[in-house]
């Protein structure tokens, strides 16, 4: 079990403003006047404007269907631009993706697998990035497996020779947030490729793929960036992209996709080889304008203020005799805590605080909260105190 260590607050004299970052933005999310969310490492609730900009979409199809496609392919290309943003990307590394497991798979089928591959999974990983692993291993390939807990060293010796690490930025139970940078280093060294699931951390931590030498990244928008279901981003790095084939193929892979005459199937030039046909045009539209509001508010002030909240949640339950999962240290906490308590069912727990307009979810025995940064720190005292 874990303990606590390392409490951060938030800021009250914000650098921007005399106003803490959750008020700033509180307008934007409708939904804290009737529920405590603390549920975003499943579904979050969308922002004012990303809620709008689906609205706007769904009426304009309503009133005029495709008569304004030009402005979909801006919303696609605007989006593709965002995400890179966010990433410190390059705007031909982004694919537009149903989900992250859609992704993932996209890389784990994509590669060229040959007997006595080697790759280092985890094993506390959300199934989206397990079963890719396990697949191949049943197929062709070796599969390492280690542990989140594990040392830096032991990743190190387990990359040498291996083909690909795939790990998640943040775990999806116990909110385990992984030192890319270091992982990412390792497998440089090694020539290791390096696939992220980053659906648990990417919009509420700062995140480069440059600096962390990322090779690919997989992540939904309908967590922590504050995006509808169904809508999600596939970086793979340029120099990779020919290593990765899509296995998924449709009319929208090739370069001539416009020209539906052409039988031509060489492949787009960049990313957006990996999107196999008609996109989620209303899931982009919301997507885009939650990445823009993001970008806006600042994802370096955001992750301060998520951890804070975190942290402030683990103290409560623990003076409560819970237990975590997990350690909570400034180097790898995150926005999920995972609480349970002697004699309590979790699932029970998780009841009676909807029943109070707390909204948290039971996973494998554990209760799992998990707040953004809009959420104010005294309805973390009104969870804590809810708390059997």
């Amino acid at each position: 079990m874990g303990r606590v260590t390392g409490f951060a607050r938030i800021n009250k004299e914000m650098a921007t403003s005399s106003e803490p970052i959750w008020r700033q933005y509180r307008d934007q999310f409708p939904i804290t006047g009737r529920l405590v969310y603390l549920n975003h490492a499943a579904v979050s609730p969308l922002p004012r404007r990303s809620a709008e900009a689906i609205k706007r979409l769904a009426d304009d199809t309503l009133e005029f269907g495709s008569l304004h496609y030009d402005q979909w392919l801006d919303t696609y290309e605007q989006l593709r631009v965002l995400a890179a943003r966010l990433i410190g990307a390059e705007r031909g590394e982004i694919a537009l993706m149903k989900n992250t497991s859609e992704g993932i798979a996209t890389v784990a089928m994509g590669l060229d697998w040959r007997p006595g591959d080697r790759i280092v999974a985890f094993r506390e990983e959300f199934p989206a990035n397990r079963y890719p692993w396990l697949r191949l291993e049943s197929q062709r390939a070796d599969v390492v497996w280690l542990s989140i807990n594990d040392s830096l060293d032991t990743i190190d010796r387990a990359c040498r020779g291996a083909k690909l690490l795939a790990i998640s930025f943040v775990q999806y139970l116990s909110g385990f947030r992984a030192d890319l940078k270091a992982i990412g280093e390792i497998c440089r060294r090694h020539g290791c490729f390096f696939l992220v699931d980053a659906i648990q951390g990417m919009g509420a931590f700062p995140l480069n793929v440059r600096e962390s030498h990322i090779d690919a990244l997989a992540a939904d928008g309908h967590k922590w960036m504050l995006g509808p279901e169904g809508c999600g981003i596939l970086y793979v790095r340029k120099e990779r992209q020919n290593s990765v084939f899509p296995m998924e193929f449709g009319w929208t892979n090739v370069a001539g996709y416009n020209d539906y005459a052409s039988r031509d199937m060489e492949l787009r030039p960049d990313a957006g080889r990996y999107e196999c046909g008609t996109l989620n045009t209303i899931g982009c539209y919301g997507l885009r304008a939650s990445i823009e509001f993001l970008l806006e508010v600042g994802v370096e002030r955001i992750g301060p203020a998520v951890v804070a909240l975190a942290d402030q949640l683990a103290e409560g339950a623990v003076a409560k005799d819970y237990q975590l999962l997990g350690e909570r240290t400034p180097e790898h906490s995150a926005g999920i805590v995972a609480i349970n308590k002697a004699g309590v069912d979790s699932r029970k727990i998780v009841r009676d605080l909807k029943e109070q307009g707390i909204l948290a979810a039971p996973r494998q025995g554990w209760v799992r909260l998990s707040p953004h940064f809009y959420i104010s720190p005294e309805e973390i005292d009104r969870v804590v105190a809810a708390l059997p």
